[in-house]
Formats: C-alpha cells, structure tokens, sequence
C-alpha cells in the first residue's frame, strides 16, 4: 500500500521547497469487507515536516471543539475594545498582555459604564494583570452615579449617567491550547481504534449556604511584620473559609481589602460567587508591605467597600474579620466607632500575639476590645501562629454565621426610635388609654430595645404635653415595655399639632437618641384644636417618619394630613378602641419596609 505526504512548501526553516512528495510503500494484509486502518508513518518524515503537520492537525482540532461550543472559546480582544463595542452574545473574552502601558478609559468602580475598556475594567478589578488573560463579562442595565477609584495601577473615572452597564469575573475555564509538544498518542496507532468513555469524577459543588446570607470584608494583614510566606498562609487560610462558609450568589459573600500602609482593595462582594473562584482570585493577591494600619483599613472600608454597586445586598447583616499580625500600628477605636454607627459586625483575629518583651511596642494594649462589635469575647478570636490554623476555620465560619449573635447588624429591629405621641384627652377614657398602651407596648415588644440598639421614648398630650421618658431613660427591653405600661391618663383637651412640634423640639435629641432611623407613631381619638398639617410637614423634613392611628372621632383629613408618604400605609383606622390590636403587625411592617427602602 502507498501513502504520500503532499509537499509542504517553506513549512519551516530549513525544510526543502518544492521537494517532491514523501511517499512509503508497505505492504499489509486485509480482512475482506473490512475498511483498511490507515497510518501515517513519521519515521519517513523530516522533523520540520513533523512540526507541520502536529500544527495542521491541533488547528483542525481546536476550530473542531470550537466549532461545537462557541460559548467556552473566549473572543481575542485589544486593550481598548470598549464593552460596548461587543455583541451582546459574547460573554467571554481574551486580553491581550502588557494592557497596563496603554492609557485606557474605566469608568466607575466594580460596576463598569459600558463605554469603558473591558481589558482595563478587568485589570482595575485585579481580575488580570499585565499578562492578560481571559474574562467573564455580565451585562447589566444603565445607572446612574459611576464612581472613580484606584486601583492595581488603573484610575478610573466618575460618570453621572450611562445607558448600560458591565461586571467583570475570572473566567471559570480556559480556552484548549494548541501543544507543540509531540507525544505518542498524537498520531493514532494502527489499528481499530477504540474510543475510550471518561467518566465524571467531577465532585458537584457544594450548595450555598442560604441560612447564612451574610456581607463579609476580609482584611488581610498585608504589612512587612507578616512576610511574604506567612501571607501566602494567611490567603490559604482565607480560601479554607469561603469554602467552609459556603459561599454564594444567595448566601454569604466576601470581598478582600489588603491592609498595609494604604488599604487596597483587592475584590468586591460581588466579583465572585463560588468558593474555588475566590481561592483562584486570592492566588493572584499581590503582596504590598508596609505598615500594620489596620484601623486606616477599617475606616476605608466602612466607607468605600459597602455599597450596593458593588455587590452589597440591602437589609443583610455586614461583617469587617480584620486579621492582625502581631499588633496594628495604628489606632483602631475611632475605625471602631464608625463601624458600629454604620451597623458593621468588626470581628479581630489576633495571630501571633506579642510576647512580653515586645509588649512595650504595642500602642494600645487594649486595641482588640475596642475594636470589635462589642467586647464579649464572641468577636475576637487568637490563632498561635498561620502554621496551625486548620482548627480555626469552622468556628470562626459558625461565628460568621451565628446571626442572632451580630449584634451590630443595622435592622429595622435593633436599629430604630421609636416615639410614641400618646393622647391624653378627656374623650379617651381611662380604660380606653389602656387600649392605647397596650398596642404601643405590643409595637415595642417587636424591637430589639438596648443602649446598642432600638430605643423607645413616650410623650402624652392634651392642651399640654408631658415627656412620660425620653430615648436614653430605659435602654433595657422589659425597662421600656414597664415604663409604657405605666404612664398614668392625663385627661385634657386635644392640641395633637403643638404635640407634635413638642415631640420634634424635645424628644428627638441627638444627645439621647441611638444612631437609628426615628419613628413617630400618633394615636388620637378626636379632631385636634390646632393645626396638624404645618407641624408634621416640619417634622418629616426633621427625618422623622409619621405613622398616625386614630379612632372614633378622629378625622381621615388631619390623619393623611400628618402620615408621611405614602399616605395609605401610615394612616390606620378604627372605629373601636378594642380594634387597634390588628394594626400592631401592620405597624411593626411598615417601619421595617421604610426601614430596609432607606438603607
């Protein structure tokens, strides 16, 4: 049997140029019927047309594979092409190396304005570097509001306004490359070939946890106390944990702030949603040095790092896990302080503490009780050394997720004033004025009432006003619901307008109330001598929120007249005094949802 090789013409340097054809007589015995096996024979070969047809051959292969799925082969792009300039079908692509020595145009920050380089968006995020490589790109609608930042050597710009928008995300798998190594099994055997069925041994990926949706900012101890190895452990360590916390799109999330000298933030919230692509991320985590400023850490990311643009999800516990090495070099209470106001969860993970003859370098002692959510062990927590932290990983994960324990989660349970304007009027009664404590005393009962979280104040009016107690009076739970179970009955004419005027000037003090949202709930049985129309309006540009109930004789006009917007979900009416019981949920919903709408 004959078998030719074409000629190859200039295939290579130093193969010959319209040479004849390379052709191999052998002789073999066939079965009749039976399609022969063809082989080609390399030793007759030369080694640069070898090279050639290897080449021919991986071409064919991979236009094959992608000829089947065009999804899984990202489209080469420049450092400039913008993600607008995309179809809307492509979802992956590839960038080229050296980007960073191009001047590209990012607007905004995790989110990106569609009108910016995909390349640079993807170096800005840390997602590639100056070698490139392959990027997962998730359209998102326009929006308004595009912030600048910078980051891993990208400034990127402010916009106002732009009609579409872009993420970009490490790309899950890699494009089929092309070896121009040769091999045995690179041309086939004589023979039958045999087709051989791989099984699966994929493990399926672990489910997220969805009882534990948390917002997690990991501060990683980027300073020279730290060292390059024990960094590498410390993001070893921090793969382990988003593994064991489960993490996913509808469970917990964590982003990366490096803390040094200058906070960097490495990724957000929103940039990765598997475990084993935060790992992949946490690889390419450059090592900065520098000082241990880890309370400048926290404040950056109070500031900087929650927000919705970035993957933030609204109403969800936010949790700082700062890791320390050694001690910080900074101050940490003032960082502290801020978090606690913003409703952040600061968690410290102490390693490798100092040992007594380093004591005297440690500016504040201290600086772990102060810094954390509140000083009652549950929020710190100390490892030995990064050598032996396989033990930590699950009770520091249960710790995360313990969220009856986040005490300084911002909710519209533990993070609200409530003001209840009680009338006191003659047409009340006093077994009626009972009615009325008792619904106020039930709408309290739903809060978490503590000097750290809700608080609750009382004031009874008739032609008069009487503060019962203010904000700061009982910051205990069963304090508070006594305290409004004992207000004595009045008795009065009804002035519900110079009320709430009252209220506004003497109740809602900055000086005794917590950091929360204020609440006004009015619970009036009649029409009021004086205006109520003015002094609402005064207070709702106060940022006070109105919820009125009346009953009986109170007129729906002055009730619209005094709820804030929308009037029909802060307006609630009975005819009876034994109905006001059936607004207690109504009531307790609508601050929550006013609540949630306005963080």
């Amino acid at each position: 049997m004959r078998h030719c090789f074409p000629r190859i013409p200039h295939a290579f340097p130093g193969s010959q140029a319209g040479g004849a054809a390379s052709c191999d007589v052998t002789r073999r015995k066939t079965k009749p019927k039976e399609t022969p096996s063809y082989i080609f024979p390399m030793s007759s070969l030369t080694m640069s047309a070898r090279f050639a047809v290897l080449h021919v051959l991986g071409i064919l292969s991979l236009t094959r594979s992608s000829s089947g799925s065009e999804l899984s082969v990202p489209v080469p792009i420049s450092c400039g092409t913008r993600a607008a300039d995309l179809p809307d079908s492509t979802q992956r692509v590839l960038c080229p190396a050296n980007c960073t020595l191009w001047k590209m145009s990012v607007f905004g920050s995790g989110v990106y304005a569609s009108v910016s380089s995909v390349c640079g968006a993807g170096v800005h995020s840390g997602i590639i570097g100056v070698s490139g490589g392959p990027l997962q790109i998730q359209r998102r609608q326009g929006r308004t509001n595009y912030l600048s930042s910078y980051a891993h050597g990208i400034q990127s710009q402010t916009l106002s306004r732009w009609s579409a928008s872009f993420t970009v995300a490490r790309a899950t798998s890699s494009p089929m490359e092309v070896s121009s190594q040769t091999s045995s099994t690179s041309i086939p055997a004589s023979g039958p070939v045999k087709k051989t069925v791989k099984k699966n041994l994929k493990k399926p990926p672990a489910a997220e946890n969805r009882d534990c949706q948390v917002d997690i900012a990991l501060l990683l101890d980027g300073s020279y106390h730290i060292g390059q190895r024990r960094f590498n452990l410390q993001k070893n360590f921090i793969g382990r944990l988003a593994a064991m916390l489960k993490v996913g799109p509808d469970g917990p999330r964590v982003g990366v702030v490096q803390a040094s000298e200058s906070p960097r933030t490495e990724f957000y919230l929103g940039n990765y949603s598997m475990p084993k692509d935060v790992s992949f991320a946490l690889k390419e985590v450059a090592y900065i040095g520098g000082n241990t400023n880890t309370g400048k850490a926290i404040l950056y990311t109070v500031r900087n790092f929650f927000n919705p643009e970035y993957g933030v999800r609204r109403g969800h516990p936010r949790i700082i896990v700062a890791f320390v090495d050694g001690w910080p070099s900074d101050n940490l209470e003032d960082a502290a302080v801020m978090a606690r106001e913003s409703g952040i969860n600061v968690f410290i993970v102490s390693v490798a503490k100092p040992i007594p003859e380093e004591m005297g370098l440690v500016r504040d002692q201290d600086y772990m009780k102060k810094a954390v959510c509140k000083d009652n062990g549950f929020f710190t927590m100390s490892m030995p050394s990064w050598f032996s932290t396989n033990k930590f990983v699950k009770p520091l994960a249960q710790k995360l997720c313990s969220l009856d324990q986040l005490l300084c989660s911002k909710t519209c349970y533990n993070s609200v004033n409530l003001g209840f304007l009680i009338d006191g009027s003659s047409s009340v009664g006093d077994a009626n004025f009972r009615l009325v404590l008792s619904l106020l005393s039930s709408i309290a009962r739903n809060f978490d009432i503590s000097d750290i979280g809700s608080r609750v104040g009382a004031i009874q009016f008739t032609y008069d006003q009487r503060l019962e107690f203010g904000f700061n009076e009982h910051t205990r739970k069963d304090d508070a619901l006594r305290a409004i179970q004992n207000i004595p009955y009045m008795s009065g004419g009804t002035a519900t307008g110079d009320a709430i005027t009252y209220a506004v000037e003497n109740l809602f003090q900055p000086r005794t109330m917590g950091m929360g949202k204020k609440y006004l709930i009015i619970v009036t049985d009649g029409q009021s001598y004086d205006d109520v129309r003015g002094p609402a309006i005064a207070a709702q540009r106060a940022g006070i929120t109105v919820f009125a109930v009346g009953v009986a004789w109170a007129p729906m006009e002055d009730l619209k007249a005094m709820a804030s917007e929308p009037k029909d979900s802060h307006t609630f009416f009975t005819r009876e005094f034994t109905g006001l019981e059936q607004f207690e949920q109504p009531i307790v919903r609508g601050i929550c949802r006013d609540f949630t709408e306005s963080n």
